[in-house]
């Protein structure tokens, strides 16, 4: 049997071993542990080994820190133009102070479904189906907003909320496809005629060039042919008052040179002629003859006259310009 001291000695560790495990608390990571005295709130555990009074102090809540993530339920909701969709979301949020987690507010997660599901008609209420659909991101920053102001005071940090769907009902459905499928022909006509538009303009500016040149381009060449015809006739009136001086100068002769010589290339170009092989020239051989010696004596007249200026020089003297 054992005797009395070695029962106290057995009994002493053992209420020892108990005050050991009731006081020594290790805490998670990732979690936080709220201590209570007699009912209140005294302190947080933050993880890692503590001590505690034991039977005095007591662990009241174990509150998870990490990011939590749950979705919202779906729940029709009537638009701004009396459109009903089903609308579902998911929210993200983080416990930031487990104290006020754990007694500012009575089961923490109902609270935040509650009031995301609220904000969610509210906010979907004052705008169209359009605006609805087309605004998520409006919808998700204006919900992040108001439903992190509203659980700052539980100690909760709500880090995101994303509109998942929006389900509109089938008719609705049916009757925007036909929306979208006229806005969409009735952009493809618009474009359509702003390319003929265009078109026409960008033709109609290249017959304007185009006639301008060619305006341009036919007084240049008025402005040319009638160069062309001063210069002819300046030339034509050249040759006219040389004529009419060689005329002056020697008389008949000169004009029956200038006839006959004119004569005989009329005759040269009638032979040379491919379809004229045998012609009959109604003209007298006395005139052709007159012509021809009418040359000859305007060559002899002119030998004469420069054999008298040779011999009027005197003999040995050489003659000078001008």
């Amino acid at each position: 049997m054992l005797s009395g001291a070695l029962i106290f000695v057995l009994a002493v560790v053992l209420v020892a071993l108990v005050l050991i495990f009731a006081g020594v608390k290790t805490v998670t990571q990732g979690t936080n542990w709220t201590v209570e005295r007699f009912g209140r709130y005294t302190r947080t555990l933050a993880p890692g080994l503590h001590f505690i009074v034991p039977f005095i102090d007591t662990i009241g809540r174990k509150m998870n820190m990490q990011e939590n993530v749950f979705d919202i339920p779906a729940q029709k909701v009537i638009t701004k133009d009396n459109a009903t969709v089903q609308v579902d979301a998911v929210a993200f949020y983080q416990v930031v102070d487990a104290a006020r987690a754990a007694y500012e507010v009575q089961n923490l997660h109902q609270a935040i479904t509650n009031l995301v599901l609220t904000n969610i008609r509210s906010v979907m209420g004052n705008m169209a189906l359009d605006e609805a659909l087309s605004k998520r991101n409006d919808i998700n920053n204006t919900l992040l907003a108001v439903i992190d102001q509203a659980t700052g005071p539980w100690g909760v940090k709500v880090l995101r909320i994303e509109v998942k769907d929006i389900a509109p009902p089938e008719d609705i459905v049916v009757a925007m496809g036909r929306q979208m499928k006229a806005e969409r022909e009735k952009r493809a006509t618009i474009l359509e005629a702003e390319g003929i538009r265009e078109s026409s303009i960008q033709r109609a500016e290249g017959e304007k060039q185009s006639a301008i040149l060619t305006a341009e381009g036919r007084r240049e060449a008025a402005f040319r042919d009638a160069e062309a015809r001063e210069r002819m006739a300046e030339a034509e009136a050249k040759a006219t008052s040389v004529v009419a001086e060689a005329i002056a100068g020697n008389g008949v002769q000169a004009t029956n040179y200038f006839l006959g010589t004119k004569y005989v290339e009329a005759l040269a170009k009638m032979g040379s002629s491919p379809n004229a092989k045998v012609f009959f020239l109604p003209v007298e051989a006395a005139g052709v003859m007159a012509s021809i010696a009418g040359i000859g004596e305007l060559a002899k007249e002119a030998q004469a006259r420069g054999v008298e200026a040779t011999g009027s020089r005197p003999r040995g003297s050489v003659p000078t310009a001008g």
